[in-house]
């Protein structure tokens, strides 16, 4: 591999990018400043001394900045703002000494690259995060509309609520003042509207991990306990290529399900797990994680779900219903609280996950 010649940090924002470069043979640092696009950015590193390496931290303008330099040629790496080392004592920040930061850490190899994913994988995280918005619109929608009903001294008389019975019970309702009946009526339409937005968005998903390049794994992931379609191929979305993890901490790890540390001399203190890495992939994995608290069998469902994968996929999966339900008990056994141990279980369940993804 050539010697890199030019080393360079960009500080990138939507209206404006900060470049720092730094040349290796004469030592010569140029700063420069553009506007909003890439194009401008792209041609200004190619006209450097090659080969060029560079970075930035990635953010809110993505990856489009980073597909460019790749078309044109140009190494230019998407490294992790939270694994940065920056120094406590600097108080004085701007983009300019941002960029220059970036420029010498890359030099002396301080930097974490982050794996950028391709376009079709990120076309489709965006379709499935889009679902998980409109899931929690829905929830917050639904919460307006059981406040306002307690509001007026309605409570509906069974626990099991949206259900059907419980729409019609919804639709019966009136007030005698109109502008509470206007806000309760629009209330419950927007509730009717997001759960018809939800439908569509899962069954688009559905279509999606069955005819997409995933549906080999999903359909491991499915075998599993908890996990069914939609988990399954937002997980893989989430954390791409599961062989790009080397052993299954690693991955329990960039999930951030493990515990935090803090450790001086003879001190040792473990903290609350550090919440790195993906919410929506750790959310789904907690809520898995639940269903390990029923003793280990194969109901109709999960083994309908079962059928055609291979053998020892199976066992795995098996393997850990055992295993994580003795985990639960164990915990619950020792008045761990309920959290601590659903997410103990949560992080196991990645690492068998992450054995049937990655199994031959």
């Amino acid at each position: 591999m050539p010697t890199t010649m030019t080393f360079a940090g960009l500080d990138v924002h939507a209206r404006s990018t900060h470049v720092a470069a730094l040349e290796v043979a004469s030592g010569e640092l140029k700063r420069i400043r553009f506007g909003p696009g890439s194009e401008e950015v792209i041609a200004w590193l190619a006209a450097l001394p090659q080969p060029v390496h560079g970075c930035y931290e990635a953010g809110p303008t993505g990856f489009a900045l980073y597909r460019a330099a790749e078309q044109a040629g140009l190494r230019l790496d998407v490294v992790a703002p939270s694994k940065t080392p920056r120094a406590t004592g600097d108080r004085i920040k701007s983009d300019r000494k941002d960029a220059e930061l970036l420029c010498r850490l890359l030099m002396a190899g301080q930097l974490k690259p982050v794996t950028v994913p391709a376009p079709a994988v990120e076309a489709a995280r965006h379709l499935a995060r889009a679902r998980e918005q409109v899931r929690v619109d829905l929830m917050r929608c639904r919460h307006r509309v059981s406040k306002l009903l307690l509001l007026h001294g309605r409570v509906y008389p069974e626990r099991s609520t949206w259900t059907q019975a419980h729409r019609r019970w919804l639709s019966r309702q009136r007030f005698e003042q109109p502008a509470s009946e206007l806000a309760y009526l629009d209330c419950l339409a927007a509730v009717d509207g997001l759960v018809a937005r939800k439908q569509e968005l899962d069954e688009r998903l559905s279509r999606l991990a069955l005819e997409g390049e995933w549906w080999p794994t999903v359909a491991r992931l499915r075998c599993f306990r908890g996990i069914d379609t939609l988990s399954a191929l937002v997980l893989c979305l989430e954390i791409g290529d599961w062989q790009r993890f080397a052993r299954p901490a690693q991955l329990a790890s960039w999930l951030g399900l493990v515990p935090s540390l803090d450790q001086s001399g003879e001190s040792r203190l473990q903290g609350s797990i550090t919440k790195t890495g993906s919410s929506y992939a750790r959310r789904l994995l907690v809520e898995a994680a639940w269903h390990y608290l029923r003793e280990p069998r194969i109901g109709v469902t999960l083994r309908n779900r079962q059928q055609g994968q291979p053998a020892h996929v199976l066992q795995i999966a098996w393997r850990a219903q055992h295993r994580l339900y003795r985990l639960q008990r164990r915990l619950r056994e020792r008045r761990k609280p309920s959290n601590v141990a659903t997410v103990a279980v949560a992080r196991e369940l990645a690492c068998f996950l992450w054995a049937a993804a990655v199994a031959p």
